[in-house]
């Protein structure tokens, strides 16, 4: 029964490039957001909140940006060039940290009326993070990393 499963399991994901994409996209979204999540602990010691919230996610949009590109969208077209490429990658993520920075900022406020300061942060960006990588995801499948046709 489990070996039946699993092999269906194995079957839908071998026929699906949408699913291995997203699973590549949760992977490398994951690994980059745990690296934002981690620098904003450190960044969040020497300086505001809300600062380290941005410097952090622009670090970790860097290793985001790198694993997107090679790992993730594969089939994606060919730039005219990277620099525009990296602009409009810049673009999409400056939605995503806008929305990261306004959940981050007004969940921390209402949670840090309950919760210790560090809890509460932690738990405010987490979750801001995770609704952060919803919006990139479909920001740079259908901008940034088109597919070709």
């Amino acid at each position: 029964m489990v070996a039946a499963r699993l092999a269906a399991l194995k079957s839908s994901y071998d026929t699906s490039p949408e699913f291995r994409q997203i699973v590549r996209f949760l992977f490398a979204g994951g690994l980059s957001a745990f690296v934002n999540w981690l620098l904003r602990i450190a960044l969040s010691v020497v300086m505001p909140f809300w600062l380290a919230v941005l410097l952090a996610y622009f670090i970790g949009m860097s290793v985001g940006y790198t694993l997107y590109k090679h790992f993730v969208f594969v089939g994606a077209q060919k730039p005219e060039s990277v620099k525009r490429q990296i602009l409009i990658f810049l673009g999409v993520n400056l939605c995503s940290a806008l929305i990261v920075l306004g959940l981050s900022v007004g969940l921390n406020a209402m949670l840090m009326t309950t919760l210790p300061v560090f809890i509460a942060q932690a738990f405010a960006h987490g979750f801001a993070i995770a609704i952060g990588a919803v919006t990139n995801y479909l920001g740079h499948k259908v901008i940034t990393f088109r597919q070709t046709r």
